[in-house]
């Protein structure tokens, strides 16, 4: 069986870059571990398409990013929307942001209860600093739905005592 040769400087993207990916992911996706499984998907896609890739210029991590937010807006699509798990094993860990302070606690919870579509919007304006425009075209949609879904999203998080503009400033 031939086995494909590894992508040259794969490895390094993935070893520097796989935590700030999968807490991305966790983001989108409000849960720690269906972030780590968007991080898989957009890494696995990485891989595919490395050899197209810039590398040198940063894109392998904005192409990782745009598979991820796709993905995590077609699983919202979907009816199923897998197991969910009635309590922790008692084996396991808590993962995720047990270890930030608790304001991020809180933002992180607060963003779980958002609808997807304004979770991502949020994620992408706030945390990955992306302009209006840039959502727009990430997502496919117009520049007003962006505004619009980031106002409603803000609007809900002030509603649960919690904001992004003041969990910046305290970070």
């Amino acid at each position: 069986m031939l086995r494909r040769a590894e992508p040259v400087g794969y490895e390094d993207f993935v070893a520097s870059r796989y935590r700030e990916i999968v807490r991305f992911g966790a983001l989108l996706a409000g849960d720690a571990r269906l972030g780590e499984d968007l991080a898989q998907e957009g890494l696995i896609a990485a891989y595919r398409a490395w050899s197209r890739l810039g590398v040198a210029d940063g894109r392998p991590e904005a192409y990782v990013r745009k598979v991820m937010v796709r993905t995590a807006m077609r699983a919202r699509r979907r009816r199923w929307r897998g197991e969910v798990p009635a309590e922790e094993l008692p084996d396991s860990p808590r993962r995720g942001f047990a270890d930030q302070s608790d304001l991020s606690v809180q933002v992180f919870a607060v963003l779980r209860r958002l609808p997807a579509e304004q979770r991502v919007v949020l994620v992408l304006r706030f945390w990955a600093d992306a302009t209006e425009a840039e959502v727009a075209q990430t997502l496919g949609v117009a520049v007003g739905t962006v505004k619009s879904r980031t106002s409603r999203a803000l609007a809900a998080m002030r509603a649960s005592g919690l904001s992004l503009e003041s969990s910046q400033e305290a970070q």
